[in-house]
């Protein structure tokens, strides 16, 4: 089997032999077709990823089809299938309370564990989701699209409020797309003009906002004169989850969509003033994953163009190494079999 192994930071080989590993009872044998790649996949990379050891085969946005499988009662050989990579152990106490995707032994394919950068992978089937009626590449989305759907369930979303979205990365685009699927009035900040824009043009957003010392009035002056009852960030980066306190409406709620490796501080004053509730948005449940599939059934928006970069299997490491650059305007690259 074919593999493409990050083997330590700043390296990645394709391994033309690696050996198949076999299918165990309640598993299936997925054909991989489609490789999204995410932030974790060039953090990894790049040696700063959390709960990440190396070697290690990436790779967790997955669309592909299924191969071999026992009997199963809605699954069969030859179904088109997303993959939910979150292995959970459906035994502690967040996984009895529904809340699997924080489980205490939260496994994560590409991340704790081997992942899908190659010709094939055996899968839970419980952690599949048929999709036959999707296309590979909007399989593959699901994933990625799928934390922005939990994000925004995480922050109890009404129709007519004003949301922020921080970071108009590829999570932050599913965190705008589920915002504005609620009928929220989103605001989009970023410091990146080009990814402003194409916020600005793929989901029809009014306001748009470039990080800069006017970024608060800014703010009001798209929400009519008050800062927003809710604000996500995900970017990821610590100066600007620790500014997010500032943008969020007294009473409101701010949600950490992206993870950093570092502390976080905020002025407690301030914080208790607004009386802000914090929350964090981990992964996303397999309940997140159908809402997607469903949505991406029904929307008008264009989710081929989030898809800007893509290349073949066998060209994957260089173009990989192409995509980190901020220069290539990555939105999502995906590779294909």
């Amino acid at each position: 089997m074919k593999a493409i192994v990050c083997e330590k930071p700043s390296q990645m080989l394709l391994r033309e032999e690696m050996k198949a590993q076999p299918r165990k009872s309640g598993e299936a044998t997925v054909s991989i077709r489609r490789i999204g790649i995410c932030g974790t996949d060039y953090h990894a990379f790049h040696g700063n990823q959390p709960f990440f050891s190396y070697p290690r085969i990436l790779g967790h946005e997955l669309a592909g089809e299924i191969q071999a499988i026992d009997a199963h009662p809605t699954l069969s050989v030859g179904d088109r299938v997303a993959v939910i990579p979150y292995l959970h152990c459906g035994k502690c106490g967040a996984c009895i309370a529904g809340k699997s995707n924080c489980c205490e032994q939260l496994r994560v394919l590409g991340v704790h564990v081997d992942g899908g950068m190659c010709e094939e992978i055996n899968v839970p089937v419980d952690n599949l989701l048929k999709v036959n009626e999707l296309s590979y590449d909007h399989s593959a989305l699901i994933e990625p699209f799928a934390i922005g759907a939990h994000a925004v369930r995480r922050a109890h979303i009404e129709a007519g409020e004003s949301v922020l979205v921080i970071g108009a990365g590829p999570i932050g685009l599913g965190v705008m797309f589920f915002a504005k699927e609620r009928g929220a009035d989103v605001i989009a900040l970023d410091t990146n003009p080009a990814r402003l824009d194409f916020c600005r043009r793929w989901l029809e957003l009014e306001h748009v906002v470039q990080l800069s010392d006017q970024t608060e009035a800014a703010i009001k002056q798209a929400t009519g004169g008050r800062l927003p009852s809710i604000v996500l960030d995900a970017t990821g980066n610590a100066a600007s989850m620790m500014k997010a306190f500032d943008y969020v409406g007294h009473g409101g709620t701010l949600v950490y969509v992206g993870l950093v490796k570092q502390e976080i501080q905020f002025y407690d004053p301030d914080f208790h003033q607004k009386e802000i509730t914090l929350k964090g948005s981990r992964n996303a449940t397999d309940q997140d994953f159908i809402d997607v599939a469903h949505a991406f059934k029904q929307t008008t928006v264009n989710l081929d163009a989030y898809i800007t970069h893509t290349a073949p299997f066998a060209d994957a490491i260089p173009q990989f190494q192409t995509w980190i650059k901020p220069e290539t305007n990555v939105i999502k690259a995906m590779i294909y079999r």
